[in-house]
């Protein structure tokens, strides 16, 4: 839930402040006394519905600014040094894209160690048979490689 939580706030932010456009108050990124990385985690006040019903809120406020924009509108970075603020809509669209991709990723991995499984299965899922035994010798023999590469 805390990456669902923190790609809310920065497509908020990248969508939002960077094409003045703000989105609604979010207390871990506006306020000055929020934690440090109060956005990657979901505290026991928050539940997953509001935290899914934030993502698509953020969703629709960014489909909004990308129907109102040209790609080649240009927005200010305010997290940014004023000489590097200046941004395409069509950057801005790249960046969160790799950013969603990249933090999907890391999702995927967080499930992998959770179930064990990994991939899609099924005809064509590009991954080589192998029962449970299989698989975990094989992550011992990569995890072996790469320990190696640290002395």
């Amino acid at each position: 839930m805390g990456l669902v939580k923190h790609l809310a706030g920065v497509e908020s932010g990248w969508f939002g402040l960077t094409f003045g456009r703000p989105f609604r108050h979010l207390p871990w990124i506006d306020d000055q006394d929020a934690d440090p990385n109060a956005d990657m985690w979901a505290t026991t006040e928050e539940s997953r519905s509001e935290i899914v019903d934030l993502y698509r809120e953020v969703q629709a406020h960014s489909d909004r600014t990308i129907d109102a924009l040209e790609l080649d509108a240009v927005g200010s970075v305010p997290w940014w040094e004023p000489e590097r603020r200046a941004v395409t809509l069509h950057r801005v669209l790249v960046h969160v894209t790799a950013e969603t991709h990249r933090h999907a990723g890391h999702a995927d991995i967080v499930r992998e160690l959770i179930d064990g499984q990994v991939g899609r299965r099924g005809p064509g899922d590009n991954l080589p048979e192998g029962d449970q035994a299989w698989w975990s010798e094989y992550r011992e023999r990569l995890e072996t490689a790469a320990r190696s590469f640290g002395t």
